[in-house]
């Protein structure tokens, strides 16, 4: 009669357990992994936009300061006061702007294109604050700090420092 060896057939409980312990650790690693990728793609979507909302407050500036050099304006800076805090958008060609109030402390409203300070447009979580401070003659200091709120925490700022200068010679 033959006889039949049973060791070694099949698992035990214990090795049940410890691959379904591992199988499990590994899925449950997978999937913190991933959620942590989401929240931070979210995160750096919100950090872009708010470092290109900065760049594009010291553009506005630049943009006033150039149309009164165009357009032949008694000074390069004119209109622009001195160690004031402002909120302007792209439509702004003037100081304090036009189509916005003099509070930093609004979000800005998205139109479906652009950003903005008017009452176009639902609020976004973004808040910009572009200061300017003349730094003798010659010399602004321009400086845009934008800060963002996500799920109830407040982030930012980041901000952005430019020096603009009258680089074009008085007639």
């Amino acid at each position: 009669m033959p006889q039949f060896n049973n060791k070694n057939k099949g698992f035990t409980l214990i090795e049940i357990i410890v691959a379904i312990l591992i199988v499990t650790v590994g899925v449950l690693a997978a999937y913190i992994v991933t959620q942590k990728i989401v929240f931070y793609t979210y995160q750096i979507s919100s950090r872009l936009t708010a470092a290109c909302l900065a760049k594009e407050g010291i553009e506005i500036v630049r943009n006033i300061k150039d149309t009164n050099w165009l357009e032949s304006a008694s000074s390069w800076d004119e209109g622009i006061a001195a160690t004031s805090d402002y909120r302007l958008d792209y439509q702004s060609l003037e100081f304090p702007g036009t189509n916005c109030n003099l509070s930093p402390e609004e979000y800005l409203k998205h139109d479906g294109a652009f950003y903005n300070c008017s009452s176009s447009g639902p609020e976004t979580k973004f808040k910009r604050k572009i200061t300017i401070t003349h730094d003798g003659a010659d010399k602004l200091i321009v400086s845009v700090k934008v800060t963002w709120e996500e799920k109830g925490d407040t982030y930012g700022p980041i901000t952005v420092q430019e020096i603009l200068y009258d680089w074009y010679p008085s007639p």
